[in-house]
């Protein structure tokens, strides 16, 4: 029986993974921090670890042996990582590392997440063979991550993803479809960027393409997303009308207002080509997930 673990069992993706892969045959063992948020304990195994804790990590994975890892654990607040540079290294970029050490010691097959953001967002369409250049910290711890893996010996697949939203259960951070949700239900006003270009990803359709990429056994760089690029404004739109809600209560406003910490790739998305034709990943629109998420929350 193939063996999967998970690390970042507790996020967005990694419940939805847990969640997903407790429907196929595979045993699977899950690593996260702290307690287990996972609705359901039956089926598989939790270990409460931080993926920092290098010792414990590793000693765990050489003791489970799996077949493949999938880090879905990573910091992925932008700003956050800008002021918090020597935390965002540790979980980006070290705990990559040991990750690649212990999966080329075990013989197995790495999954790792990554990002638009290690572009700088000149151009957009991106495809997994443009050269990156990140313009914020997290980027960049993004883009090490990255290198460390191709530069190593060892199978693997990296997806890059862009603006990820969905649901579980006892969530720790929102995305933005959930929070413009929230303060359009409560008729909040809210100010939202229309010149940053981006294709967001519903959780459901990464954890898909996570399940497609171990079917395939697929290696190398893939890109994950739906298959429209949008402004986060138009983005906002869409989000009223398949939620029913009031647009009237967005403000469009430019970047250069907001006064953020880290600087943001204007205009990102992904040319879906190699995803579409190696993993079988049948890409949608930015809509047709809203569409499927609303009916998953019902």
């Amino acid at each position: 029986m193939i063996k999967v673990l998970i690390t970042g069992s507790n996020g967005l993706l990694g419940q939805t993974l847990l969640k997903q892969l407790l429907d196929t045959r595979c045993n699977v063992i899950a690593i996260s921090k702290g307690k287990n948020r996972f609705p359901t304990e039956d089926g598989y195994h939790y270990f409460g670890i931080d993926i920092t804790n290098t010792d414990l990590l590793l000693n765990t994975i050489k003791a489970v042996k799996p077949h493949f890892i999938i880090n879905a654990a990573g910091v992925t607040n932008v700003d956050f990582c800008e002021d918090n540079k020597e935390l965002c290294d540790a979980v980006n970029v070290e705990a990559v590392k040991h990750l690649v050490a212990v999966t080329k010691e075990l013989n197995a097959h790495l999954i790792h997440i990554s990002t638009d953001f290690i572009f700088d967002g000149t151009k957009g369409n991106y495809k997994e063979t443009d050269i990156p250049n990140p313009v914020n910290y997290y980027g960049k711890s993004k883009l090490l991550a990255e290198e460390a893996i191709v530069n190593s010996t060892i199978d693997y697949t990296i997806l890059r993803t862009i603006l990820v939203f969905g649901k579980v259960a006892k969530m720790n951070k929102g995305n933005l479809v959930l929070w413009l949700k929230e303060k359009l239900e409560d008729k909040d006003e809210v100010t939202i960027v229309d010149d940053q270009y981006r294709m967001p990803t519903y959780v459901e359709e990464l954890a898909r393409a996570c399940l497609l990429a171990m079917q395939e056994e697929a290696k190398g760089i893939f890109n994950i997303s739906s298959n429209k690029l949008l402004s986060i404004y138009e983005m906002a739109q869409q989000i009223t009308e398949v939620f029913e809600l009031d647009k009237n209560l967005i403000k469009p406003i430019s970047t250069a207002t907001l006064n953020q910490k880290a600087r943001r790739p204007p205009k990102t998305g992904f040319n879906l080509d190699k995803s579409i034709r190696v993993l079988g990943f049948q890409s949608k629109s930015f809509k047709e997930n809203l569409q499927k998420f609303k009916e998953n929350l019902t």
